[in-house]
């Protein structure tokens, strides 16, 4: 019978998601939700959250695109000194392969058997010593602007849904009143995959996310109530 694992691989994809997801659904929503506290003109609201959503997914996919960068430099960084390290003091590179080995359980005698098979190959050596000494994966080359665009349009896409009831009402309580039970749905639906890919409680993760968005958008519309009177 065929042994299969059930593994989840897509955490990179799923982080910006979730990010981007998370914020675009959350900022937007408190925000149309402090202006319906304050503002008559459904237009303002609508204009003001179209403003912030573009501003929002351009400052998230820009720290995203910053963090792939950050990620891709340290890991060239640190490749570049495996290398050095590889011409400059071979023989401590070489015991430190070999005290993976022994880690692992083998014998003296194959630990150095599996080193000097290693080491003939200054590239597979070093690419070795990077995940197993370092823990560090060699990043993906088009990893920042991936992730720059994913966590931008999850942004985008998550903004547009607690903004979307303002285009077509008058009145902007009404509107933040459709907004709330759409948006908190949504937040408890993205909290439950969310937790269910992540290995979490799905419930109790769909409830927690739910509940932090109409807090922040509750906050929201309290305080501009109090400051416009």
């Amino acid at each position: 019978m065929t042994h299969q694992e059930k593994h989840f691989t897509g955490s990179e994809l799923l982080r910006d998601i979730v990010i981007g997801m998370s914020d675009g659904l959350t900022v937007p929503f408190a925000l149309a939700a402090g202006l319906s506290g304050t503002v008559k003109d459904v237009n303002l609201i609508v204009i003001a959250g179209l403003a912030e959503i573009a501003a929002g997914s351009i400052a998230m996919g820009l720290g995203g695109y910053l963090a792939g960068k950050t990620e891709q430099d340290h890991y060239n960084s640190e490749l570049k000194r495996e290398y050095e390290e590889i011409e400059a003091v071979p023989e401590r590179e070489r015991e430190e392969v070999e005290t993976f080995f022994a880690e692992l359980g083998l014998s003296r005698e194959l630990q150095q058997k599996a080193a000097a098979e290693l080491i003939t190959d200054k590239d597979r050596w070093a690419d070795f010593m990077m995940k197993y000494e370092l823990g560090l994966e060699k990043p993906d080359a088009r990893r920042a602007t991936k992730s720059a665009l994913n966590i931008g349009v999850s942004y985008i896409i998550g903004g547009l849904i607690p903004l979307m009831p303002y285009f077509f009402v008058d009145d902007g309580i009404e509107g933040l009143k459709i907004s709330a039970m759409i948006t908190i749905v949504c937040l408890f639906v993205f909290g439950y995959f969310k937790s269910r890919l992540t290995g979490l409680n799905p419930l109790l993760g769909g409830v927690r996310v739910a509940v932090i968005g109409t807090i922040a958008a509750g906050c929201a519309f309290g305080i501009a109530r109090l400051i416009g009177g």
